[in-house]
């Protein structure tokens, strides 16, 4: 198995070892050491302080994690100035927390799950389900490796790399995508719900309103109308199952 191919599965437990004190470090430099193999026997010292640096602090979204190892492995082999290497890694954690964030938990998971919640109402069930698994594992997939080469072609220009990357594109349209598969659920799930069950389904739907409104009252941002949203619709679901 090649270096590369152990760094990107090692990628996907990077939050194994998620700790206060180092975040993402300790699983960043589990999953950097395959990478740097080679680096120790062309010059032991500098794996050493490599080896080292790649476990130190370090946070962003899982997601986008590859990017940041890729371009801090490419960075030593370049023989980039420890101090530099360090630098680059602190500097990666806010864009691509920020990027991640924005592309996966507030964009491509309420996307998915406002559709398979409709494709549910609309009576696909389980394979509803199964089309939002595999349609989050497969995008997954593929930005957890073009991450991790992205960020071995570029090495300390991986800021430019990004910049230029469809990343910052998908993250300003799957917001949009996001509302729309929310939006799209809601009603349809609403109509499963209250068709059979009119007298009941209209008191829960006042009470989940009542609950919205007092939610948004006392933890303000914290519960913001997409997520009420998709909190509301699975408890709707939960409830109809319940009673069927």
């Amino acid at each position: 198995m090649s270096g590369q191919l152990r760094a990107l599965l090692r990628l996907f437990a990077v939050q194994g070892a998620w700790n206060y004190e180092r975040m993402l470090g300790v699983g960043m430099g589990y999953a950097s050491e395959p990478l740097l193999e080679d680096l120790k026997r062309a010059d032991p010292q500098r794996h050493s302080e490599a080896v080292v640096r790649s476990a130190e602090f370090f946070n962003c979204n899982p997601n986008l994690a590859g990017l940041a190892l890729g371009a801090e492995v490419r960075a030593e082999y370049d023989g980039a100035p420890g101090a530099q290497v360090a630098r680059l890694r602190i500097a990666l954690c806010s864009p691509l927390g920020a990027l991640g964030d924005q592309l996966f938990w507030a964009g491509l998971v309420p996307a998915l799950v406002g559709l398979a919640l409709a494709g549910v109402a609309l009576g696909a069930g389980l394979w509803a389900i199964l089309g939002f698994l595999l349609g989050y594992n497969a995008v997954r997939l593929y930005t957890a490796q073009w991450a991790l080469r992205t960020g071995l072609a570029a090495g300390i220009e991986i800021g430019a790399a990004i910049s230029r990357s469809w990343i910052p594109k998908a993250a300003a349209a799957i917001g949009p995508a996001a509302g729309f598969g929310v939006g799209f659920a809601v009603p349809l799930v609403a109509t499963w719900f209250l068709a059979p069950f009119p007298a009941r389904a209209a008191l829960g739907a006042l009470g989940l309103t009542a609950l919205g409104l007092g939610a948004g009252y006392v933890g303000g941002a914290r519960y913001g109308a997409l997520r009420y949203a998709l909190a509301a619709v699975l408890m709707t679901l939960l409830v109809r199952l319940v009673l069927r």
